[in-house]
């Protein structure tokens, strides 16, 4: 017998079998036989598992660790698998990763809650969505900075078809907060003038389309000339470069003796004591973000009657939360929901997302991630 090869004596109809597509000989089909089923076993193996950005510790963005070995979710009971094909980038993960939040998840997590893809699987009990779909999702069970994600079918909805995956993973925090912060916190009428402080970001875009949409008039502010633009291209009746030295006095000029009734305030920590001087009687702050404290003097919301409410959408109901989503479905379908995608970033390039999310020169729409 030749060395290192089977020996195959005659061939004739029983000497050889054929397996798995191959030809295994009789004489050592066992070690054969080990070989295909141990190859079919790491395929299968290989199906099952994903890529996905995992936190193990909390700190800087070189802490979100790419894993390509992490298994698929599997959906239970009203919950929905996705192909995630774009998720949504928000500064509120970043706070979170950098174990600063009051909400601290239990390491180790995968970030992200704003998804959009196409439905992979469902749990039992679930009938509005099935295999194929189009879909978007308000948040996530196992996390969005990943090749398919897990969401409860009460956080997932239809995605149309006047909008892509990437618009579909820029409607979630944004246009949620910005609803709330405008109608159920702000209680903002038609008529009304809101001031959008950072209006070319994702909430930004977002609070401007509502509250034209809605009726009010619109004033933002941008870092940029093109961000100034995006602003009026989005639903803002004026503009205002917040790097402009005297741009609060712009908008006194142009809001005359009245000031705004709203603010939606991004930063807060830089913005806020300005902003009481630019309200009208009985003007309201809705502070949207903040990272860092400030000092305000009390008697600039006592002179006017005025009003500082912060903004979570962690902490809106169920109610509230169906709420907007009738609200903002109806925009989407109406045509004046259009969500403005910037930065798109490979899931290879999350750490670099989070720095610029932060200290990037200006947001130009929503951030996103591609798997």
């Amino acid at each position: 017998m030749p060395t290192g090869a089977c020996w195959e004596p005659p061939v004739s109809s029983g000497s050889r079998d054929r397996i798995a597509g191959g030809i295994v000989c009789n004489f050592c089909s066992r070690s054969n036989l080990l070989v295909v089923f141990g190859t079919q076993i790491a395929m299968a193996a290989t199906r099952n598992v994903m890529r996905a950005v995992r936190v193990l510790e909390f700190g800087g963005p070189e802490v979100l660790k790419l894993q390509s070995d992490i298994l698929i979710p599997d959906p239970k009971q009203n919950q929905v698998l996705i192909k995630v094909h774009a998720c949504g980038v928000n500064p509120v993960e970043t706070y979170i990763r950098s174990g600063n939040y009051a909400r601290k998840p239990a390491l180790p997590y995968t970030p992200g809650s704003d998804v959009a893809g196409v439905v992979e699987g469902v749990g039992e009990h679930v009938t509005a969505f099935k295999k194929g779909d189009r879909v978007f999702a308000i948040a996530t069970i196992s996390g969005g900075y990943a090749d398919y994600a897990v969401a409860a079918a009460n956080k997932v909805f239809p995605l149309s078809d006047k909008l892509d995956f990437r618009q579909g993973a820029a409607i979630g925090i944004p246009y949620f907060t910005a609803y709330r912060a405008l109608f159920q916190k702000g209680c903002a009428k038609a008529g009304e003038s809101v001031l959008v402080h950072g209006a070319s970001g994702g909430v930004g875009v977002a609070a401007c389309q509502i509250a034209r949409a809605c009726g009010l008039k619109v004033l933002g502010t941008a870092g940029t000339e093109e961000g100034m633009n995006m602003v009026l291209r989005n639903g803002a009746h004026q503009a205002f470069n917040h790097r402009e030295a005297n741009y609060v006095e712009k908008i006194k000029e142009y809001t005359g003796m009245g000031g705004v009734d709203i603010i939606i305030e991004m930063l807060s920590n830089i913005n806020l004591a300005t902003d009481l001087q630019l309200l009208n009687y009985g003007g309201r702050v809705m502070v949207v973000g903040c990272r860092g404290p400030i000092e305000i003097n009390p008697r600039d919301i006592m002179s006017k009657e005025s009003s500082i409410t912060g903004v979570s959408l962690f902490l809106a109901t169920e109610e509230e939360k169906h709420e907007c989503a009738t609200a903002l479905l109806d925009g989407i379908e109406a045509g004046w929901l259009k969500p403005v995608v910037g930065s798109e970033y490979p899931l290879e390039k999350v750490v670099k997302a989070h720095e610029d999310i932060i200290h990037g020169g200006g947001a130009r729409g929503k951030m996103v991630l591609l798997p």
